[in-house]
């Protein structure tokens, strides 16, 4: 009998995850290929996955491949002051959290929104994503999903998070009251934080580590900010320490590599696939 995607974690790369963005241009089917022929066990899908091929036959297509499903991404963009807009926002989240359940991911991530240029309100868009979390983390419970609010480095503030250290997360997640709402921690958002150890044990304080996210930092910044995430060691990241704070967590789950880098785009995804596997395994695994 051949066993269950869960039941071979470990094989391969232990507990490495490719996230669909770090192939952005790589076609669905060939990723997944790519991923498996490395044997890499776990993939994190985007909802575009979703819109380009259907949710019944994107869970066809990666158990086909024998892998299973780190994280959905994304949730969120929950910060909206006019309330037809939030209402359109509660139930695009609804969606979300039933695709993620469907897909039998771990958790789905949430990207919460940046500043509403109508109001400019930076303390009022936190209290409405506080608000959304709260409303949606009894939803995500009754599905089986955990909602890992994401912190942005403070330079996405405007346009993709207002939440940008792991200690926001942290505190809407404690105020909505569901074991349901959590974090994630994303090594190039949140690296330069001073509190970041302390957050971190924080969040397993309260059980509320729900994924581990990394890439390295890169210099000097494209154009696009978010494209400067690199492979592990080309940056400025020292992901023993931080993999090292993640552990003394209690955090065992998979450890999802999302890299946005026109570059690495360009790559065969073969060869990119085989330059992550063995950065994860000298850089991360030995420390996790």
């Amino acid at each position: 009998m051949t066993p269950s995607p869960s039941e071979r974690l470990g094989a391969g790369t232990p507990r490495l995850s490719l996230n669909r963005w770090t192939f952005r241009t790589t076609p669905l089917q060939e990723f997944l290929e790519v991923t498996a022929a490395n044997g890499i066990d776990a993939v994190g899908l985007w909802r575009q996955d979703v819109a380009e091929v259907g949710l019944e036959a994107l869970r066809r297509r990666v158990d086909d491949a024998g892998l299973r499903v780190s994280s959905l991404c994304r949730g969120g963009f929950l910060t909206a002051a006019a309330e037809a807009d939030r209402t359109a926002a509660l139930e695009d989240n609804h969606r979300a959290i039933d695709e993620a359940a469907a897909l039998g991911a771990a958790t789905l991530v949430l990207v919460v929104g940046g500043v509403d240029r109508e109001d400019k309100d930076l303390i009022g868009a936190r209290s409405r994503v506080t608000e959304a979390v709260t409303a949606l983390a009894p939803y995500a419970e009754e599905r089986g999903v955990t909602l890992s609010i994401e912190p942005l480095h403070p330079m996405f503030a405007a346009d993709r998070a207002v939440v940008s250290t792991l200690d926001q997360a942290l505190d809407i997640a404690e105020a909505s009251g569901s074991p349901a709402a959590g974090v994630v921690v994303d090594t190039y958002h949140v690296w330069w934080d001073p509190c970041l150890e302390r957050a971190i044990q924080r969040a397993a304080a309260s059980d509320r580590l729900f994924s581990y996210q990394v890439c390295d930092w890169n210099l000097p910044l494209a154009a696009e900010p978010l494209h400067s995430r690199g492979y592990m060691g080309d940056g400025y990241i020292d992901f023993p320490s931080i993999t090292a704070m993640i552990k003394e967590a209690g955090y065992t789950g998979d450890i999802e590599v999302e890299i946005f880098n026109e570059d690495v785009w360009a790559t065969p995804a073969d060869d990119s696939a085989k330059t992550i596997a063995e950065r994860f395994t000298q850089l991360v695994l030995p420390s996790a």
